[in-house]
């Protein structure tokens, strides 16, 4: 959406104030330790942006509060599995020759949003080592949450979010529905559930200095389920969902959260059959 369209469907614009007003509103609180998901364009033009949304979250949360947020880079995995788009094969080799290693202090984000991406540089945040999944965080938890990010544990319990769910954090969606609801990653981590298995993976890193091409093992995960097993945690669980302009919000615990998706997982979820096909 152009920035034209968000001013045509604007009617007052959003500020960092004004949002502030609306979290408080929608249960985010001082002291909290929340992982945040946005999608900006659902607010309308707001004043100030990406930079306007982070200094609302951060005003609510406090000194004593916490925020982390995604920072994946799927771009350094290996692009004989890229479908958003596919590239052509004769490209693979190249790219695995060339790709940059990651880097938490350059390393872009890919497709998670301008809030992601100005929070991953914003001053005082700490980034999560890991070459596809990483995370940033800002607060008195963020040092516990981002390290030891386990290569094989991207989503896992030695991950950031299993981090988390040991803290008992809070998960915010701002704008995006349970499809991008990345803790329902350390549910499959726990879960036991047909078709469950370990995937290749391959991303660029720098190992004692020098960029190298790794291989590693993987959980294989899928969103497939994710909004029918968060529209079965919201019914089940009572949980909120409130608007700001077209945006609709869910603020809840994540612990609540993983141990709904693992009963729900084990009793419904069938990855056997896709193997097959």
């Amino acid at each position: 959406m152009s920035e034209a369209d968000l001013v045509a469907r604007t009617e007052v614009p959003l500020t960092a104030e004004s949002l502030a007003m609306k979290l408080r509103d929608c249960g985010l609180a001082a002291g909290q330790t929340v992982l945040v998901h946005t999608a900006m364009s659902k607010f309308g033009w707001i004043i100030g942006g990406a930079q306007a949304m982070i200094l609302a979250l951060l005003e609510v949360l406090g000194e004593d509060g916490t925020l982390m947020m995604p920072t994946h880079t799927t771009s350094n995995t290996d692009p004989a599995e890229w479908q958003h788009p596919p590239v052509p094969e004769r490209w693979w080799q190249h790219i695995r020759d060339h790709m940059p290693a990651f880097d938490p202090a350059t390393s872009p984000t890919r497709q998670m949003g301008v809030v992601a991406e100005l929070f991953r540089s914003w001053p005082g945040a700490i980034r999560s080592n890991h070459p596809t999944t990483s995370f940033a965080a800002l607060g008195p938890n963020a040092e516990f949450l981002t390290g030891d990010h386990v290569l094989t544990q991207d989503l896992g319990e030695r991950s950031p979010i299993g981090k988390l769910y040991e803290l008992d954090g809070h998960v915010l969606l701002l704008g995006v529905d349970h499809t991008s609801n990345t803790s329902l990653h350390l549910a499959e981590y726990r879960a036991d559930y047909p078709g469950k298995r370990e995937v290749r993976a391959a991303s660029a890193m720098l190992v004692d200095g020098s960029r190298r091409w790794l291989e590693y093992q993987g959980l294989e995960l899928s969103t497939d389920d994710f909004d029918q097993i968060g529209g079965a945690f919201d019914i089940a669980h009572g949980i909120a969902v409130t608007r700001m302009i077209d945006a609709e919000v869910r603020h809840f615990r994540q612990r609540a959260l993983v141990d709904f998706a693992v009963v729900w997982m084990e009793a419904h979820r069938d990855l056997s059959r896709s193997h097959e096909n």
